[in-house]
């Protein structure tokens, strides 16, 4: 045979070379053609791009492409241990409970995992050794177990899913307690700007941290378990010196893959912003779709949809090559070398002299090879996925960052803390009117029954313009007041102070507690639910029988606005229907009438809320609430409202205003 081979070799190198050449060079061809490929693409995505950056928008740009350092520190750990704080209450909790359930499961699993390896490596000795009574009865000790082993698989999946899910249901629970306390919710979105899509943090990034976490539980737990076992067993069989050799090769990789993935965590960040722009712009024009349409605006705005898309696409583009870049390198660390490395480790033993399987047979050895081959291989391969459970810790950094951010800015929101960029103080814009410095939460504000009193309250905007620098008046109970003047003038900004909304600048506002005092926007809101609903909107049925109201009496209010009929029609309080799309914008700002007789507050601002009401409708709703102790400030430019009015509030727009009773001489305004 070796006579031929020579031959072979010897006169025909030309064949030889044949046989070779052509893998190279179709690998050659293909590498050429993949590189002009990238090429042409990456020429187009630079011409989309430039295309794209015509089209500008800003989304209050409130992160700031978050300059906080994403990484595998200290920083991070202080992190995640406190959000594990919340989402792990104690050791006695469901969670605690389902993560020693994994564990138990990660145990068994490692040992049915080793039973598989003597069980596999004694049916293939019987086999070489012809000894079928044993073949047979190895074989029915596997099928035994399969049902065992099968469990075991299954119950460790369970379990990592209803750990993920309980995770999630904990911090999901956590985060609206804090994001839906008070008006932190309205604070998050209109005074304070870190956060630009509070929807995208609460639903998608904290569903995406849950399954990031308990996936790098199991993919830790598992090969560390596994190092231990194998590295015993083996120790046991060659001798410590070759496990100690893998462990010390997985720390050596595992500080080099580390350090090579440190991007991931911020690109991570980055793709999680991009996609939440994205997402803004489309429920944008979900918001604002009649305007757009009236407008005839499809086409610009399709083109700032397809810009964030752009965008998006672009940065996933760049994170699927530094992905690609990191799985060759990844593939070459973590797997093959740690093959070799595993083989010239298992080898060690076999070729030595001094070792006692140097006298043993060639059936013990070929045993003992087998045996220890795949011990080796389950060890190389527990060393890879732990090397590789680096990459998903990267990315977690990134989703605990995410997270992190909604934790403490919802803390600083219920402490009264908040942050928004001054435009008037950093462009020079707006009223600077004040002589002081503007602090949020420098007034103070009084709970007192019965009155409403600004007392050198100055009307200043969370953005830092000041619309009135001193504004004091007083109003008790039963003097109903009419708050008129330009658009811009600071009416809406008022009542925001009022209700508690917008910070107090300065000055003390005496004001009645909370539930005490009702607003009605000219676009009135309908909650998801029934016809009850919207007329004891926000309480519960539940609410409205501690009251003892009972649906007779929101029958009464409907006739105040004259609305039976909507009940009628229906036939039943607990009909359920799209109100927001049922009802006219007449009917919605007399259901909030409605609303507003059922609560009956001691004040109640009522901004432009009858312009869609008919004048004789509207005049019987101000003489009821006259009738039942309902003070209201009302912002309207119908001149029919004077009659109903003791008091005016005028302001120029200017920073000026004057508070005077309305009396035969007061010139009234309006159409």
């Amino acid at each position: 045979m070796a006579p031929v081979l020579s031959k072979l070799v010897g006169k025909s190198p030309s064949l030889l070379s044949s046989i070779l050449g052509k893998p190279i060079a179709v690998t050659g061809g293909g590498l050429a053609l993949v590189l002009w490929l990238l090429s042409v693409h990456r020429t187009n995505q630079n011409r989309r791009a430039a295309a794209a950056e015509r089209v500008q928008y800003v989304i209050n740009e409130k992160n700031k492409r978050s300059a906080e350092k994403v990484a595998i520190d200290g920083t991070f750990i202080r992190r995640i241990a406190a959000i594990l704080r919340i989402i792990i209450p104690g050791v006695f909790s469901p969670e605690a409970g389902f993560m020693v359930l994994v564990a138990a499961a990660l145990v068994a699993r490692s040992s049915c995992d080793i039973w598989m390896i003597q069980n596999s490596t004694s049916i293939e000795s019987a086999i070489i050794g012809r000894n079928f009574p044993l073949f047979k009865s190895y074989v029915m000790q596997f099928i035994a177990a399969m049902p065992m082993i099968s469990m075991v698989n299954n119950v460790l999946k369970l379990g990592l899913d209803e750990l993920k899910l309980r995770f999630r249901t904990r911090l999901t629970r956590h985060l609206y307690d804090q994001y839906l306390k008070d008006f932190t919710y309205y604070k998050m979105n209109n005074l304070d700007n870190r956060i630009s899509n509070p929807d995208q943090l609460l639903t998608t990034d904290v569903e995406r941290f849950c399954s990031s976490i308990t996936e790098l539980y199991s993919n830790i737990s598992k090969p560390i378990l596994d190092i231990v076992i194998y590295v015993h067993r083996l120790a046991v069989t060659i001798g410590g010196q070759g496990p100690s050799i893998m462990v010390l090769y997985l720390f050596v990789s595992g500080v080099l893959l580390t350090h090579l993935r440190r991007p991931v965590s911020r690109m991570t960040v980055s793709e999680q912003q991009l996609e939440g722009e994205f997402r803004y712009v489309n429920s944008r024009l979900i918001t604002n779709a009649e305007e757009v349409a009236f407008y005839r605006g499809n086409v610009r705005e399709k083109a700032t949809m397809l810009t964030a898309f752009t965008r998006l696409v672009r940065h996933l583009r760049r994170f699927l090559e530094f992905r690609f870049t990191m799985g060759f390198v990844d593939n070459i660390i973590a797997k093959y070398i740690a093959t070799a490395v595993g083989f010239f480790v298992v080898s060690r033993p076999f070729f030595s002299t001094t070792h006692h399987l140097s006298s043993a047979g060639s059936s013990e050895r070929l045993e003992q090879y087998y045996k220890s081959g795949r011990m080796l291989v389950k060890l190389a391969e527990a060393i890879g996925r732990l090397v590789l459970a680096g990459r998903e810790l990267t990315r977690l950094a990134g989703f605990t960052l995410r997270v992190t951010e909604l934790i403490t800015v919802l803390q600083d929101l219920n402490n009264g803390r908040y942050q928004r960029t001054m435009v008037s103080n950093e462009n020079g814009e707006g009223k600077a009117l004040s002589r002081v410095p503007l602090i949020p939460g420098a007034g103070q504000i009084i709970n007192k029954d019965n009155i409403i009193h600004f007392e050198h309250v100055p009307l200043v905007t969370p953005n830092g313009d000041v619309l009135i620098e001193d504004m004091s008046f007083e109003v008790h109970s039963g003097m109903n007041v009419l708050v008129c003047g330009p658009n811009g003038c600071g009416k809406s900004s008022l009542f925001r102070v009022l209700g508690e909304l917008w910070p107090v600048f300065g000055g003390t506002l005496t004001k009645p507690g909370p539930g005490k005092l009702f607003y009605i926007p000219q676009r009135p809101y309908m909650t998801l639910g029934s016809l009850r609903d919207q007329v004891i909107y926000p309480d519960t049925y539940d609410d409205m029988v501690r009251k003892g109201i009972h649906d007779s009496d929101l029958l009464t209010y409907l006739d105040l606005v004259k609305l039976t009929y909507i009940q009628e029609r229906d036939g039943r309080w607990d009909a359920v229907a799209d109100w927001m799309d049922v009802l006219s914008g007449g009917e919605k700002q007399r259901i909030a009438m409605a609303r507003l007789f059922y609560h009956k507050p001691q004040f109640a601002i009522l901004d432009e809320c009858t312009s869609a009401v008919s004048v004789d409708v509207e005049g019987s709703m101000y003489q009821y609430c006259r009738q039942v102790g309902i003070t209201l400030f009302t912002v309207s430019h119908r001149r029919s409202l004077w009659q109903h009015h003791e008091f005016y509030l005028h302001m120029d727009g200017r920073g000026n205003y004057e508070f005077k009773p309305i009396d035969l001489d007061t010139v009234e305004f309006g159409s």
